[in-house]
């Protein structure tokens, strides 16, 4: 009876979202929100029956970055202006770069003093959290504020390969880890995740992951020993998706963890899997994994990125077009949020009941997010959402700041009890995390360049702001 009623209340709220005026032309999910991509007819997943979705962005009757101080809105308006242009980028790139390798005091963010407020205060402040915890804490406590439903902590330091380490250099790479891991899930409240790269473990463990070997026992004991602190305290691990060389390895030692943490008595996923859609062959591997997640009877966690190392990895093994990506990721998130196998998805053993699940979608991308949403809406005219599976949406932060804030405030969003919004948040010093964020805007540009629609939201609240200065809001 409770269960019923819950339903009708609901009920207004669900059609209200399923039901918005459609284009007349069908929209793919990873759709431009600036132009439309089609599937070519060639294409392996062009067959799929995706979502059809309204052209309006989430709650763009509202002002929806009102909650933002003035300072960060300006400064998110001024770096994405720097960060979509192609010209600006490269210098910008190619300043902070000599910055942090220059020997000078004038020009070396540790030694220059003004120079570092400089850049703690812009690109540090943009993309990363803190140095400490003290400093961590307390601007994850206000990034709650603005409505979020946790942090994806990410530590900055990184192990990128060189020569063979010795066997004290081996040890001393795995306690950093085991250090910097244990300090991000100390940092982190329930609920929230704790991004790693298990190639952090050191240049040993980059070795091994290449060769899909297992972990030294030395290793395992750092690993298991995150884990259990997370799996305690209610926090969840997201290892990141490498280099293709490297995947299957990270995909083996993170599917034996699964199997020992994701249980039933958890009643949760402690371990995801990221699946780097560019990839051809990963929603079949996605499906292998999920297939072995029934048959054992644990929870499925997966993590749904398009990828980024796409200029690194050899050209057979990603598909040509962007638009082959984006169907590709259609496809799989699809499946997950409807708990389905389909197309693209296919069950390997006919038969196979789909697994439970718990799912990250870490996109920018607007209409990704529109039609998870419009999924999670029409199954809960009929499920209470007490019974679908848990689902995330994931941005970094200083990036698709109008995404996230407009489904903080979608009413459907808040019904939604097992649907939360998190940032994605950087700590670590200013040399540690800007060296991290470089690497990253090297490896995967033109997300780097796709940030005109978050500058062009910036600049509309500025002059939002501006007019209520004046009385013309």
């Amino acid at each position: 009876m409770l269960r019923r009623q819950h339903l009708q209340r609901f009920q207004p709220l669900a059609r209200s979202h399923t039901c918005r005026p459609l284009s007349q032309t069908p929209r793919y999910v990873h759709q431009s929100s600036r132009q439309n991509v089609a599937v070519p007819s060639s294409s392996p997943v062009s067959t799929l029956h995706l979502s059809t979705l309204p052209e309006s962005p989430l709650a763009s009757t509202k002002a929806v970055l009102r909650r933002l101080p003035t300072s960060t809105v300006f400064r998110s308006y001024l770096i994405t202006a720097m960060s979509s242009s192609p010209l600006l980028l490269n210098a910008c790139f190619g300043i902070l770069r000599r910055m942090l390798d220059s020997k000078s005091f004038l020009l070396s963010i540790e030694r220059n003093p003004l120079l570092s407020n400089l850049v703690k205060k812009t690109f540090y402040a943009q993309f990363c959290v803190g140095e400490h915890k003290d400093e961590v804490v307390k601007n994850t406590d206000f990034a709650r504020t603005l409505g979020y439903g946790g942090i994806l902590f990410e530590y900055a330091l990184e192990v990128l390969g060189g020569q063979a380490p010795t066997a004290e250099e081996t040890k001393r790479e795995i306690e950093v880890w085991r250090k910097g891991m244990l300090q991000s899930v100390n940092m982190a409240k329930e609920g929230d995740f704790v991004g790693l790269k298990w190639s952090g473990l050191g240049r040993h463990a980059l070795t091994l992951l290449r060769n899909q070997q297992e972990a030294t026992p030395e290793m395992w004991a750092a690993i298991t020993a995150a884990c259990d602190a997370a799996a305690a305290k209610g926090v969840s691990l997201l290892p990141g998706a490498e280099e293709e060389a490297t995947n299957p390895g990270l995909e083996n030692w993170t599917l034996a963890l699964q199997k020992k943490y994701n249980t039933p008595a958890q009643g949760r996923a402690v371990l995801y899997i990221t699946y780097q859609c560019y990839l051809r062959d990963i929603s079949k591997r996605m499906a292998q994994h999920l297939e072995t997640a029934s048959k054992e009877g644990y929870i499925a966690g997966v993590k749904l990125v398009r990828g980024a190392y796409l200029t690194s990895e050899p050209k057979h093994l990603t598909f040509d077009t962007k638009a082959g990506t984006d169907a590709n990721y259609d496809a799989c998130a699809d499946a997950v949020v409807r708990q389905r196998w389909n197309e693209q998805v296919p069950a390997p053993t006919p038969g196979t009941p789909f697994p439970r699940v718990n799912i990250v979608l870490a996109t920018h991308n607007l209409n990704s997010v529109q039609a998870a949403q419009n999924i999670r809406a029409s199954q809960m005219l009929t499920t209470a959402p007490e019974d679908l599976p848990r689902l995330t949406y994931a941005q970094l932060q200083g990036m698709a700041d109008e995404i996230s804030q407009a489904l903080v405030q979608d009413e459907t969003m808040k019904a939604d009890t097992q649907a939360k919004v998190v940032k994605c948040m950087t700590w670590g010093t200013t040399t540690e995390c800007l060296n991290f964020l470089l690497r990253r805007a090297a490896e995967n540009k033109e997300a780097a360049l796709r940030t005109e629609d978050t500058r062009k939201a910036m600049g509309k609240e500025l002059w939002r702001r501006l007019r209520g200065v004046f009385g013309l809001a």
